[in-house]
């Protein structure tokens, strides 16, 4: 699977290594900002009551 993401970047392989390098930043910070918050909301260690 990474061997068919890696093919079909452009450029050569510097190129393709920083782009691979922007994408996982890019998923990293979409996974942080939007994703983990909207699950955490849903989990059930939210609702404590002592």
């Amino acid at each position: 699977m990474y061997a068919a993401l890696w093919r079909m970047l452009p450029g050569g392989p510097i190129t393709k290594a920083l782009i691979a390098a922007v994408l996982v930043v890019l998923v990293f910070l979409l996974l942080m900002e939007v994703v983990f918050p909207w699950v955490s909301s849903h989990m059930p260690y939210n609702d404590v009551a002592v």
